[in-house]
């Protein structure tokens, strides 16, 4: 039974802390920190469609710890972010049948607890789609956020 909780708790500190979403794609990451021993401090962009509503991608930015504990993923990262998010294409899905409120991006940032999530929020009077990111934490949560709104327009000839 020991040898099975050891295992269980090697594979928990072995899992990165930076596990996003399925549908989001890293891009590319930008050196801020050098680090004599371990992994720069950077700043990561990943992309991402959002799956219920075609024609619209998001791109967030987000600081990640260096170092050694960022190394092996123990490392807590910083509540910074940016984001934009744009139309693509055609506004596949109509926005009076999207929920209010709905979360469409979740990425770790500690080994416990803590969560980069973004949200879309429809404005049906404006037909505008506002994306929300921000950082939760089960005691403390932070007031960093930032937003995107896609406004929702004809494409094309469409």
């Amino acid at each position: 039974m020991t040898h099975l909780l050891a295992a269980a708790l090697l594979a928990l500190l072995a899992t990165p802390a930076f596990v996003s979403s399925a549908f989001a794609d890293d891009i590319d990451c930008v050196s801020t920190t050098f680090r004599i021993m371990g992994a720069n401090d950077k700043v990561c962009v990943s992309g991402f469609d959002d799956t219920e509503v075609g024609g619209v991608t998001c791109y967030i930015a987000q600081a990640r710890t260096g170092g050694v504990s960022g190394t092996f993923g123990l490392a807590e990262d910083p509540s910074r972010f940016s984001l934009s998010c744009i139309q693509t294409g055609p506004v596949t899905a109509d926005l009076t049948k999207l929920k209010a409120r709905e979360k469409v991006y979740s990425e770790k940032t500690s080994i416990f607890f803590k969560h980069t999530k973004l949200y879309r929020i429809v404005d049906a009077k404006r037909k505008t789609l506002i994306y929300v990111a921000i950082s939760d934490k089960i005691i403390d949560g932070s007031p960093f956020n930032a937003v995107a709104s896609v406004p929702v327009t004809p494409w094309g000839g469409h």
